[in-house]
């Protein structure tokens, strides 16, 4: 992840509106609990609208606004019209951090969603912590996100509505033993990503303890092109697998040169393999034989999950990935927390978002634990001639 300043270009997502682009600047007073305009709720959202996870964000702001609309269209909560103003992070930590400022003391949001990176919520959490306005990550995995890495007590005002990485490391690494019957394992890193680096070391923990053998963990630099030298490096370790927890830039460069030096091997990886650009960088032919850990499939026959791709499709003309359904999962869980919350206040949205149980979402019934953290099923992802199929869901 590059850390760059620079002010956040603006996207204001409101019901019955398009996107608007602008830009603005603002000061750093200090608040509690921020007060609301009296006639919305102002829900901010700090996404990845450009950059290297630009493809997320822009699926995660909109799978959140369909839900919005859809709860405006019914007359709001408590008459009240929900304000959705996104803006863009650049896909950089240090401009998450501006985007957050301007969300709290600007529009005076009550509420952030976002960001779709564990890097780029991060960055925003101290901030949030400080002014006392609750952030619900649509798909940050790092557990550092919700839990404070010093005290190891729980960040009162930060939540997320995905599963943590410890999770989704063990079952991928329980998937290389058991599914595929292999023994031994190469790990290549995002060193500057705390997702990619979470991913390797619970990865790394479940295999070995289960009698695996890692031959190789390297990493490598977000935005790196070429990696063959380093493959040859890991080619020459003859591992059974290759576990690649990054982001989709970079992976999908990987796998190609990894085929073009003759690597073979199942490939695998994280939720961060969802996007459609992996297939246009990678080459279809090039993705079989790879399989990855994701929050939900397309293809999963549930009602529940056919009901929304169909709502999806027939709004952006396109199949919903895992970031828009987490935006709208985080969409829904939010949208729980304000009619329980019963008004504009960032202190009571966060009692109620605290509280959260049993709301019904499209990756299953969300209830939070003590470090609030969904617990949630998986779904294991194979790549056939450039499509996502439906291979397994596992449960927690």
């Amino acid at each position: 992840m590059k850390w760059k300043k620079g002010i956040a270009a603006v996207i204001s997502l409101a019901f019955s509106a398009s996107l608007l682009t602008a830009c603005s600047g603002g000061g750093d007073k200090k608040t509690s609990a921020n007060p609301a305009p009296a006639d919305a709720w102002v829900i901010g959202g700090n996404f990845e609208l450009s950059g290297g996870q630009a493809t997320f964000g822009k699926a995660a702001v909109n799978g959140a606004q369909l839900v919005f609309d859809e709860i405006n269209a019914k007359g709001g909560i408590n008459g009240k019209q929900i304000k959705f103003v996104a803006l863009d992070n650049k896909s950089e930590a240090t401009e998450s951090t501006n985007v957050a400022s301007k969300l709290i003391n600007q529009e005076k949001a009550v509420a952030i969603l976002g960001c779709t990176t564990s890097g780029d919520t991060l960055g925003m959490v101290q901030m949030a912590m400080d002014k006392k306005v609750p952030v619900l990550s649509t798909s940050a995995t790092n557990p550092k996100v919700t839990v404070d890495e010093k005290t190891s007590k729980t960040n009162d005002y930060i939540f997320r509505a995905c599963f943590i990485d410890p999770f989704q490391g063990t079952v991928m690494a329980n998937f290389s033993l058991n599914n595929l019957n292999k023994k031994t394992a190469a790990i290549l890193t995002d060193n500057q990503a705390p997702y990619a680096k979470g991913l390797a070391q619970f990865y790394k923990e479940a295999f070995t303890k289960k009698g695996g053998q890692i031959v190789a963990d390297e990493s490598y630099v977000t935005g790196d092109q070429d990696f063959k030298a380093i493959l040859t490096k890991i080619r020459a370790t003859n591992p059974d697998v290759l576990y690649v927890p990054g982001y989709y830039e970079e992976v999908g460069k990987i796998v190609k040169q990894a085929r073009e030096l003759g690597m073979n091997i199942p490939v695998m990886g994280g939720d961060g393999w969802d996007s459609p650009k992996l297939v246009e960088i990678a080459g279809a032919s090039a993705l079989n034989n790879t399989f990855f850990s994701n929050h939900y499939s397309s293809e999963d026959k549930d009602p529940i999950v056919q009901d929304f791709v169909k709502k999806y499709k027939a709004k952006y003309n396109e199949v919903p990935d895992s970031m828009a359904v987490l935006g709208y999962d985080g969409a829904l869980i939010l949208v729980d927390a304000l009619k329980r919350a019963g008004e504009p206040s960032a202190e009571k949205i966060k009692e109620a978002l605290a509280a959260t149980k049993d709301v019904q979402t499209v990756t299953g019934k969300i209830s939070y634990d003590e470090f609030h953290n969904p617990i949630k099923a998986a779904a294991i992802i194979e790549m056939k001639d450039g499509k996502q199929t439906f291979k397994d869901k596992v449960q927690p």
